[in-house]
């Protein structure tokens, strides 16, 4: 949470989440420009009596034996491309036991490495490129039966073959599917008349919850759509339970997203107690304003001490609360739970040593750290010019936490977050920016999203940008650079678009800045509400109507609709009563009654 205080011009944040790298805290006290740093626990005694008791319990499933023999077919698979990428030096070991997914990651950055590096690029390494992508893919198969069971497996790979099947198919899926092990273990996974422990468990916990308090409100955190919805099937018709599933907007083969409208519906509903039980994925995390609950249970651990702190902190907000994690016994499931747990107290550790570094009195000066960790002084607050005119950038609610809006912040924009249907940010009325990281965009490429969001965007908005975010853009993934070029030049010419790159944060919120600042103060273009195209009132179709048309911003729009009264009569003004309209002079007035008379030519 931020808050700009008005007197000083002092950025105050508070947080239950910082991070565990001292780096990436560091940056958050620079760009927020925090002068000291408090460490609160629930045992404080200015803490103590504004929290809640939250009773934090794990509990241990055992790995059905009837998943073994799927399992060692799938690592036998695996074994062989360990070893093909040993062979090849790419890797240290061939150990199945000793390989996880952070080593396949470093396996791939390696490959990309060695790749861009040769002028002749020799054939092992295309082929371990391929190889290292069949690893990763194998032994995520093999995490998804050990932690969610045979309905996510069988989905899994039912979506390998049907890329395998596919025109543009890649070579690992084609791979994968023509293992005879794989074959194997997907036939005999198939026939397993069994589920993962962890759902009879959620029904023990749902049922023991809602007899000890039947107004009981649950929230059950999966991290794969795919279990949501084994969830959903399972709890629906246990008496007095009533679940939702509650998912992102992006749709997944024939399993729909939900919109933001849809999203808001479901939050009012679980609010009243239409609903009960909400199966949410990582959209529940954070950002919206979903109520407190008695429970929270996880599915799975997460490796991320963040998203293990937000998830706890939907409970025990107003009253007592409690979380259940499940963990399989022998499964990725333990390390990600100490993972999380150790990233945690890092985390304290790192906020505590930072702490110490901090001077109490820094007046009005900015800090920053020397090579050896040391604080120096930056300029002060006064040394900057102070414009008159507030700038003010609409930002999308999920790039609230992005390092973008705070170094926005910090160079003194407004932020305004809302639900954004088209776009990122919005800039002006006539500028709207989708803004991507790098493996964003690569994703969007991969999945055939990325042209449908590109359209909106033109569509919606006369000058829109994207910005490309971060480095390893023909590297990161094994895909064609023609490709990446390819769909480059597709949205610079065939879609008008402009593209930005940029390394990080820091450049992406100067980009944005400056040009927020252009059509804020030269131009004197208001920030519009074009984009946002889902629960309009009236008024507001009517604006986006007519902020359609050449060079109006959307304060034009309102002059016109205020002095007209309606679109129709807009439409049927001449030149010079167009002109009477302040910020309309012959040139535009022309281009209107152009626009609006022409003929439509296919």
């Amino acid at each position: 949470m931020y808050k700009k205080s008005k007197e000083n011009g002092y950025v105050l944040g508070m947080t239950a989440s910082p991070g565990n790298e001292i780096t990436k805290i560091k940056e958050i006290c620079k760009n927020l420009n925090i002068k000291n740093i408090e460490l609160r626990t629930k045992y404080d005694s200015d803490v103590k009596p504004y929290v809640h008791n939250l009773d934090i319990k794990w509990k241990e499933v055992l790995l059905p034996n009837e998943f073994s023999y799927t399992i060692q077919l799938l690592r036998k698979s695996l074994s062989d491309r360990l070893k093909f990428l040993k062979d090849a030096k790419v890797i240290d070991s061939s150990s199945v036991a000793s390989i996880n997914r952070t080593k396949l990651l470093e396996v791939q950055v390696r490959i990309q490495k060695e790749i861009k590096s040769r002028v002749k690029v020799p054939k092992i390494l295309y082929k371990a490129a391929s190889i290292q992508s069949e690893a990763m893919k194998l032994y995520f198969a093999i995490e998804l039966l050990q932690t969610q069971g045979v309905n996510a497996l069988n989905n899994y790979f039912q979506r390998i073959g049907k890329d395998a099947l596919a025109k543009n198919s890649t070579k690992s899926s084609k791979s994968i599917m023509a293992d005879k092990n794989i074959i194997e273990a997907v036939a005999y996974a198939k026939s397993l008349n069994i589920e993962h422990p962890k759902l009879q468990e959620i029904i023990n916990i749902v049922k023991k919850q809602f007899s000890y308090s039947p107004e009981s409100k649950i929230i059950i955190f999966t991290h794969y759509r795919d279990t949501s919805l084994t969830v959903f099937n399972i709890l629906k018709d246990i008496e007095n339970s009533r679940p939702v599933r509650f998912i992102g907007q992006a749709g997944k083969d024939k399993d729909k997203g939900l919109t933001q409208k849809q999203q808001g519906e479901i939050i009012n509903k679980f609010k009243n107690g239409d609903f009960n039980i909400l199966i949410a994925t990582s959209v529940a995390e954070e950002g919206l304003d979903i109520p407190s609950t008695e429970l929270v249970v996880f599915f799975e651990p997460i490796p991320s001490e963040i998203r293990n702190i937000q998830r706890r902190g939907r409970t025990a907000r107003k009253m007592s609360g409690k979380v259940i994690i499940l963990i399989t016994k022998g499964t990725p499931d333990e390390g990600y739970y100490w993972a999380s747990k150790r990233k945690e107290k890092h985390m304290r550790s790192e906020l505590e040593l930072l702490k110490s570094k901090i001077k109490n009195k820094m007046d009005n000066e900015f800090f920053c750290y020397d090579n050896n960790d040391n604080i120096i002084n930056q300029s002060s607050l006064k040394d900057y010019e102070k414009n008159d005119k507030e700038i003010k950038i609409i930002i999308d609610h999920r790039e609230y936490r992005s390092g973008v809006v705070r170094n926005l912040i910090t160079l003194g924009i407004s932020v305004e977050s809302q639900q954004l249907d088209i776009g990122d940010y919005i800039l002006s009325s006539r500028i709207g920016v989708e803004r991507k990281n790098v493996d964003d965009f690569l994703n969007s490429l991969i999945n055939g999203k990325l042209f449908s969001q590109i359209s909106r965007l033109r569509d919606a908005y006369p000058r829109p940008m994207l910005i490309i975010e971060g480095e390893g853009l023909l590297t990161k993934r094994n895909i064609k650079h023609n490709a990446i070029y390819g769909s480059l030049v597709s949205i610079m010419i065939d879609y008008g678009i402009p593209i930005f790159t940029t390394k990080d944060d820091i450049e992406t919120a100067n980009i944005l800045s400056l040009a927020a600042k252009r059509e804020q103060i030269k131009d004197k273009k208001s920030v519009s509400l074009r984009g946002e195209k889902t629960s309009m009132s009236i008024q507001e179709q009517q604006q986006f109507i007519i902020e359609g048309l050449p060079n109006v911003s959307s304060t034009i729009a309102k002059r016109l609709l205020a002095n007209f009264g309606t679109i129709k009569a807009i439409v049927n003004a001449t030149e010079d009563e167009l002109q009477e309209i302040n910020g309309i002079g012959k040139h535009i007035a022309l281009k209107m009654i152009e626009i609006l008379n022409s003929e439509f030519d296919e």
